[in-house]
């Protein structure tokens, strides 16, 4: 069973577009939309069971140039 978690990314100036476009080739994604305020783009992945999701987050999304900065958040199944 896959692990939920919602990455906002803050890009470079002038970089959303094309940080965007490098997310969706990787196709690490379930979904990706653009947002306004603090953060440009919100990413919903599912990280593979047995993965470390710092790791994998850090290995597989981080490293796509024009990202400035991130924030995760985990999801749990209350309901």
């Amino acid at each position: 069973m896959s692990t939920c978690v919602f990455v906002q990314i803050r890009c470079k100036p002038g970089t959303t577009y094309t940080v965007a476009e490098k997310i969706a080739f990787e196709e690490i994604h379930s979904e990706i939309y653009s947002t306004s305020g603090e953060y440009d783009l919100i990413v919903k992945m599912y990280i593979p069971e047995g993965e470390d999701i710092g790791k994998y987050i850090n290995e597989h999304l981080l490293p796509i140039e024009g990202i400035e900065r991130s924030l995760t958040t985990m999801t749990f199944k209350a309901f």
